[in-house]
């Protein structure tokens, strides 16, 4: 019997190309006055290319997007410190995030979460998404100090949920660091759909949070 839900969060549960999009637009105009000197369009685009998806920390991008379009008014330490105040103010969640969530809690499934990112940086969106009330654990890798696709991560959650891996569901967007790396330990891996992947080794593809409690109806009825 399933007993657990785990989910990562930047591209599962929080809808992080949107979000982005939206802040840098954002930042761009609240700073006009440092970086008008700018196209807007320039800056969107090449800040969105550096980003990389959040696989680059953000130091790394304004240090380049400082060079190279020759800043002087703010810093990159400055950008930098905007972008970790603000960015939680334009968190955009996939459609039916909370509706999944609540439908998952009233079959009394223990939730978790497995994030890799910078500790108050990822719970702030976690909170401004709204959801931090329906996990029973959240583990942000720069506190636990590993990372996934590391199994111990998968291991320590599923250890304080009191579950074991064949009883556990992990939901992510990465096809190695969440769906490989959860069956890597023996739960059930289930692809959140990205268009930029294809041909995903999973237990199951959803391309919208409201089919997982579907899938979950199946695994009930096969057990």
């Amino acid at each position: 019997m399933i007993k657990a839900v785990l989910f990562d969060l930047d591209g599962t549960l929080l809808d992080r190309d949107e979000s982005v999009k939206r802040f840098i637009y954002s930042q761009y105009d609240r700073l006009n006055r440092v970086v008008g000197h700018i196209p807007r369009e320039n800056y969107i685009k090449r800040f969105i290319e550096l980003d990389q998806r959040g696989y680059v920390w953000k130091d790394k991008v304004y240090q380049q997007l400082v060079t190279e379009f020759e800043i002087r008014e703010i810093t990159r330490e400055e950008l930098l410190q905007d972008y970790i105040s603000e960015f939680k103010n334009h968190c955009v969640p996939f459609p039916n995030l909370v509706n999944m969530l609540q439908e998952l809690r009233s079959r009394n499934l223990q939730l978790g979460m497995i994030t890799n990112g910078r500790g108050q940086f990822q719970l702030d969106n976690i909170k401004a998404l709204g959801i931090e009330k329906y996990f029973d654990r959240i583990l942000i890798s720069e506190w636990e100090g590993i990372k996934k696709p590391d199994p111990d991560i998968f291991r320590r959650a599923l250890e304080q949920l009191n579950v074991a891996p064949h009883e556990s569901i992990f939901v992510g967007d990465h096809p190695d660091n969440d769906v490989k790396a959860a069956q890597n330990v023996g739960m059930i891996g289930v692809w959140k759909k990205d268009p930029q992947w294809n041909q995903i080794v999973a237990d199951c593809v959803v391309e919208d949070l409201a089919e997982l409690p579907l899938f979950l109806e199946k695994e009930y009825h096969q057990q």
